[in-house]
């Protein structure tokens, strides 16, 4: 294991742990009861615990590259993000679902370009959100727009989950799309009703 490895396990454990060690506890001997299920990207630069100031037990996290929804799939199979969800909604019943999309996306990047060699996951997984790429020349304007339409499309993904829609449709789940730009720190939110991203504070 690598030397820096180590030495961040045992800061965490003399400097951090003691901090949460009552939280640690009681999460233990409790379980957790998060009431936000938060889907990001596997992206090193987003950061959700420093995003949202976290303490442990306060979000569900999945996180995958490209912040991608599947739409349900009845199908039997490994599917990874769409357990979480299920898990989420059916036995945490959480009450918000946060898709976090991001600036300067590796995953959005990508569907511009041609697969890398030896990648077949990788390039069925990001399939997921072709249908958010506009047919442009890739420029940097055009990759936050097509970022924010995949958190979009993602949104309507999840509503192909039947636990799920049934629960938004009776105001007992609420889903939020969310872009984060990772240069600034500002984090814009799906407004539904008008089809655009606003910054938070509007």
């Amino acid at each position: 294991m690598p030397r820096e490895l180590i030495d961040r396990l045992r800061a965490f454990r003399r400097e951090h742990f003691p901090h949460y060690q009552r939280a640690y506890r009681s999460l233990a001997d409790e379980g957790q009861h998060p009431t936000v299920l938060f889907i990001g990207c596997s992206d090193s630069r987003l950061m959700p615990q420093m995003l949202l100031d976290l303490a442990p037990g306060e979000v569900f996290m999945v996180r995958n590259v490209g912040n991608l929804v599947p739409p349900y799939d009845d199908a039997h199979g490994y599917h990874g993000t769409a357990a979480a969800i299920e898990f989420a909604v059916l036995s945490l019943g959480v009450q918000d679902i946060v898709v976090c999309g991001h600036s300067h996306c590796g995953a959005v990047r990508a569907l511009y370009r041609p697969p890398p060699e030896g990648a077949r996951h990788l390039t069925k997984w990001l399939e997921l959100a072709r249908e958010a790429v506009l047919p442009v020349v890739e420029c940097e304007d055009a990759l936050r727009r097509v970022e924010q339409r995949s958190v979009a499309l993602q949104i309507g993904h999840l509503l192909t989950f039947p636990m799920v829609r049934s629960r938004v449709e009776r105001g007992a789940l609420r889903l939020h799309g969310w872009h984060y730009h990772i240069g600034s720190g500002e984090v814009l939110t799906l407004d539904v009703a008008r089809g655009e991203f606003q910054p938070l504070a509007a």
